[in-house]
């Protein structure tokens, strides 16, 4: 077994996702391990065949990436206070860059929640946990945070 000197947490800063933040500060903390927060900005460009100037797509996607990056900023400084993260936000697609992510810091553990997409959403995009596990260079541990106590 490989030893584990870096977790990877995505999140999409939502209530499930918080649920699984006292999982990955435990796990970081008994392994001694780097711990990263990461989100990701979908990209906007599969929206592109509905006649929106590309223009006005390029500035959306700025936008955004400022939205997501000051979120990220007070996400971290709410959850992660006195315990040192790195945080990342990246844009694209969200299983493609988690794994990149955990390809290009050498991850040893992927921690995500079990949550996302529900109804025709998933059956029509996937859930992103599952395309996670299924490509992923490391081991996922999923938390389902309907699950978990309080």
């Amino acid at each position: 077994m490989a030893e584990i000197k870096s977790i990877l947490f995505p999140t999409d800063f939502s209530e499930a996702s918080l649920k699984v933040i006292p999982y990955a500060k435990y796990l970081a903390q008994k392994l001694d391990a780097k711990l990263t927060v990461l989100f990701v900005v979908e990209e906007l460009a599969k929206y592109a065949n509905f006649y929106v100037p590309h223009s006005a797509l390029d500035n959306l996607e700025q936008e955004l990436m400022e939205q997501a990056q000051k979120k990220m900023t007070s996400f971290v400084e709410e959850h992660f206070e006195d315990f040192p993260v790195e945080a990342l936000v990246r844009r694209g697609e969200i299983p493609e860059e988690i794994v990149k992510v955990a390809e290009e810091k050498e991850i040893g553990l992927i921690i995500m929640a079990t949550h996302g997409r529900k109804g025709l959403e998933k059956i029509l995009l996937g859930s992103v946990t599952e395309r996670v596990i299924k490509t992923a260079p490391c081991p996922v541990m999923t938390i389902n945070p309907f699950r978990v106590k309080k």
